[in-house]
Formats: structure tokens, sequence, C-alpha cells
């Protein structure tokens, strides 16, 4: 049953990169300056930086019991 989702979701992905590569040397479009390049890169990279730390903060208070005090719950772990 899982063997069958994950080549599921690769088939799903395998499309939509197909499909993406298909458009994107289809589209005839003039060359972006490098700045533009960069500026794409510098904001992919600050995005996930943002998320993992979020996400690195969200499971050390959640380990550390900082929600159960939150939340008025006493519960051991």
């Amino acid at each position: 049953m899982r063997s069958l989702a994950v080549a599921t979701l690769l088939a799903l992905l395998a499309a939509a990169i197909y499909y993406a590569v298909g458009i994107w040397t289809a589209v005839e479009a003039p060359d972006m300056p490098f700045a533009i390049y960069v500026a794409l890169a510098l904001g992919v990279l600050f995005s996930v930086v943002i998320g993992a730390g979020l996400m690195a903060l969200m499971f050390y208070s959640s380990r550390q019991g900082y929600d159960d005090r939150a939340s008025g719950r006493d519960h051991p772990l």
C-alpha cells in the first residue's frame, strides 16, 4: 500500500516537472538580469531558514514542556 502511494506521488512529480520544463522552454522571453536571480535565490534561502528555524523552535518548545505549562496542563511527558 505504501509503495503504491510513493509510486503515485513520484509519477505526479515527474509529470509536473515534465510539464514545467515544456512550458519553460516553449516561452520566448528576454533574459533576466543576474541581479534578479540573486534576489530570487536570497529570497528562497531566507524563507527556508525562517521556516526551519520556526519549526525547530516549535519542536524545542514541545519537548521542553513549555506548551503544557502555557495551556495549564500538568501532564508529564
